[in-house]
């Protein structure tokens, strides 16, 4: 019988005990003798630290100690990590207290522990720090003036890195064009507020001095590698869990102060300590995404045809370098061309401190700013040249026939058919006949118009080609890891090095086990997330876990496939050549009544006999693999978006929203219909709703939940998502990333939809996010700039 394997619309094998609550988070491991953190952060955007006296907080009620950033750094052996050390990028310091500066709000000053949360945070309260408030600057184009605020004093500018790109004959093409549009794009700073906070747990054994560390991270073995670094740990005495995770979307893709404060604490104490992060400080403490300003031009002919492109993208960075906040916009570069065969090309990248907290990954990274920019100048080119939107972009697409194709900055695209993305994502939507009901109601005048709007985009992702990267500055590897091992009754435990956080790789990888050996998904036990069990992997970002974490196991059972044939054909009597494998049996070609069940395999690997076991060959059925990609994969798809938009109060009413998506050979639908939708949300929610803002002293304005709009489920629509499949060339099962797909897609599809709701009215672009008031103003603005241009050609 055939077994629900790759391609199955299996149900998430997670789902029972997380619904019932039998999973267990960080918040839930409970420790004898434990205490507990709370941190002092910074009420200044910019101050100097002259003085932190701590006596009131260390005679408050249940408290065991208190420390400072001086004290700490004195026992650290390096500050907190960056992995993209850019040649002449600027990378000061950044430790885990701050000490003589505070450079953002919500940065930690001290730790004080007690033996309750709630004491720990009274007696917080209590801990005197004698600031200086110094300038501050949180406007990245201000900040690059001459005679801005310092971020950091050490340096002469508060520019960390510009980087540049280009191909071809840029100025040539815009010599040559017949049109030149321009548009400056602002990103606006979003907070990516996973339902769990950020947690840690850290447990130092009384003799043998060896950590163990449970964490929200979706980096298990990096945290590990890097907290050894930062404490001076031997990595045989730490080990890092990664237990449920309640969302992550890249926030929780970093080394955080607080993960190297409290296994610290813990060494210097000897008992379990524990860390939970509230939401406040989730909205100032937890890196921040996306924010930036872009002006892009674009030349083209008037037929639509695109000639070449410039873009010039400051990115604010926050106060300092996280883990990954200088590689962040550079995925945007790789994509910048998007699916369009334009040749010249050039992208100017320049990365800027401010006093706001750090940026860095945040659910697509880089790659939905630059889809966005690229897809709204799409719909500007289209406007200004009187064309469908939708045939400017089948007259650019890069042809089926063209791949593997380089693009003008230098990637190779490994696979893709991009007309027939967007011709399925029209016909499911009914392109034509939703123009029909535009122009009808245009024509009539009405309060409600319709707005269509279309983003097709492409994702460079299974972040692992170290060659690649490395060409970008990282420093490591970036491969991913399985092991296999083989029970005697059949049955199969997977270790993994990618960590779930909700993107259901239990189920996933069962389903890549069932399909290669035949065996019920129900039979297949996957762990990740623990340091101590199972090789080193580098964890989950980039879509990278199907395309590569899958890879590695599907590689590992090949191993495993290749030594249960060396037992069948011995048991068999006949050369391991002559055998195939066909529902879960190794039988002889041509004689399929000569064959032997996977799960004899198994129990005489585990428990045979030298007469039922090949001489020579080690007993046992486990393997570990480890791929590295030669290339990212590039999945692909046309979201198209379907608006209402009341012009008389600026209210938009998300009308239908379809997907359709290309990430190579579908694992199980269902896990990628769940994951488009999640990303779709999240897009939606940037499009329309959220805005992290800060006054001019570097204060949150809204750092709330009661005042930062997160949209729920009543605020959004039905999805419809469909696929194309064009399989990766890259690796075996051809498939390709699907996690952060939505998010790309989704803020152009929506913005580009609102704006050809009122285009009519001449309205030609509006920044994010589009709530009513930022709607009605754009439509009174045009009104009032048409009756000024007709009021003076009557004069």
């Amino acid at each position: 019988m055939p077994v629900a394997g790759i391609g199955a619309r299996l149900k998430r094998k997670e789902d029972p005990r997380l619904i019932t609550g039998s999973g267990t988070y960080t918040d839930d491991i409970q420790l004898p003798n434990m205490v507990h953190v709370a941190i002092v952060r910074s009420p200044h955007a910019h101050a100097r630290i002259r003085g932190i006296r701590t006596d009131a907080a260390l005679g408050a009620p249940g408290v065991v100690a208190v420390l400072t950033g001086e004290e700490l750094k004195q026992e650290l052996k390096a500050p907190l990590p960056c992995a993209w050390l850019y040649e002449g990028l600027k990378n000061p310091p950044h430790w885990p207290l701050a000490v003589d500066e505070v450079r953002h709000v919500g940065e930690a000053v001290a730790a004080v522990v007690a033996e309750s949360r709630a004491a720990a945070k009274d007696a917080a309260a209590l801990v005197e720090v004698d600031y200086e408030p110094l300038p501050a600057v949180v406007d990245p184009e201000k900040a690059m003036e001459p005679d801005a605020p310092r971020v950091h004093a050490e340096f002469d500018s508060n520019v960390a890195y510009t980087w540049e790109a280009s191909g071809g004959d840029v100025e040539a093409a815009f010599r040559e064009a017949d049109v030149v549009v321009r548009q400056r794009h602002i990103q606006q700073r979003l907070v990516p507020t996973p339902l769990e906070p950020r947690a840690v747990v850290a447990d130092c054994h009384p003799a043998t001095g060896e950590l163990t560390v449970w964490s929200t991270t979706q980096i298990p073995h990096l945290l590990k590698i890097n907290l050894c670094g930062i404490l001076g740990v031997p990595e045989h005495q730490m080990r890092v869990i990664a237990p449920e995770v309640g969302g992550g979307f890249g926030a929780k893709l970093n080394v955080y102060p607080e993960e190297v404060v409290v296994p610290y604490l813990a060494r210097k104490l000897r008992r379990p300590v524990k860390w939970v992060e509230d939401r406040r400080e989730n909205f100032v403490a937890t890196i921040h995404g996306r924010e930036g300003i872009i002006d892009v031009e674009v030349a083209a002919r008037r037929d639509g045809e695109i000639l070449g492109m410039r873009i010039d993208w400051i990115c604010d960075l926050g106060a300092y370098n996280q883990l990954n906040t200088p590689y962040i916009p550079i995925l945007g570069l790789i994509v910048s061309p998007g699916p369009y065969r334009h040749r010249n090309h050039a992208i100017k990248i320049t990365g800027v401190f401010t006093n706001k907290t750090p940026t860095d990954a945040y659910r697509g990274a880089g790659r939905p700013e630059a889809t966005h920019f690229l897809e709204r100048t799409i719909d500007r080119l289209a406007d200004e040249l009187g064309l469908d939107p939708a045939e400017v972009r089948r007259k650019n697409f890069v042809r089926k026939d063209e791949f593997p194709y380089t693009n003008p900055v230098g990637i190779t695209y490994d696979s893709g058919d991009y007309h027939a993305a967007l011709d399925k994502a029209l016909e499911a939507v009914g392109y034509e006949e939703l123009k029909r009901e535009q122009a009808e109601r245009r024509r009539r005048g009405d309060r409600l118009q319709l707005g269509i709007g279309i983003s097709s985009y492409i994702e460079a992702c299974g972040l692992a080609p170290s060659a690649a990267l490395a060409a970008t500055f990282y420093g490591g590897n970036l491969f991913e890891s399985a092991q296999v091992r083989v029970h005697h009754t059949g049955k199969v435990t997977v270790y993994t090095g990618s960590s779930a956080h909700g993107q259901g790789h239990e189920t996933a990888w069962s389903q890549i086990v069932a399909s290669e050996l035949g065996i019920p998904p129900e039979d297949v036990e996957v762990l990740h997330g623990d340091t101590g069990r199972g090789p080193i992997g580098l964890g989950t970002y980039g879509s990278r876990s199907a395309a590569v974490g899958g890879i590695a196991l599907y590689q590992a059972l090949q191993k495993v496939k290749r030594k249960a044939a060396l037992i069948a054909a011995h048991q068999l009597e006949c050369n391991p050549e002559d055998l195939e494998f066909v529902d879960g049996q190794f039988r002889v070609k041509g004689a399929p009544q000569r064959a032997i069940a996977f799960t004899q395999i198994a129990a005489a690997a585990n428990l045979g006999s030298h007469i039922n076991f090949p001489p020579g060959l080690e007993p046992g059925l486990e393997e570990t693999a480890f791929w590295q990609p030669e290339n990212f994969t590039f999945p692909f798809g046309t979201h198209v978006c379907v608006v209402e938009v009341d012009t008389e109060d600026g209210r938009t009413r998300i009308l239908r929203y379809v997907c359709v998506d290309d990430c190579g050979n579908v694992i199980n639908p269902l896990l990628a219909e769940g994951q488009i939708h999640g990303g779709v949300a999240q897009g939606i929610a940037q499009a329309l709703y959220e805005e992290l803002v800060y006054d001019e002293s570097g204060q949150p304005v809204n750092a709330s939940l009661m005042e930062y709009a997160v949209p729920t489920a009543a605020e959004l629509p039905s999805f419809e998502s469909h696929f194309t499949c064009t399989p990766s060339p890259v690796n075996p099962l051809g498939v390709k990333g699907i996690g952060e797909a939505g998010t790309i897609a989704a803020t152009p599809a929506v913005v580009n939809a609102i704006v050809d709701a009122v285009s009519h009215l001449g309205v030609r672009h509006i920044d994010m996010p589009c709530k009513p008031e930022r709607v009605w103003r754009a439509i009174q603005e045009a009104q009032q700039a048409a009756a000024a241009a007709e009021g003076g050609e009557g004069r």
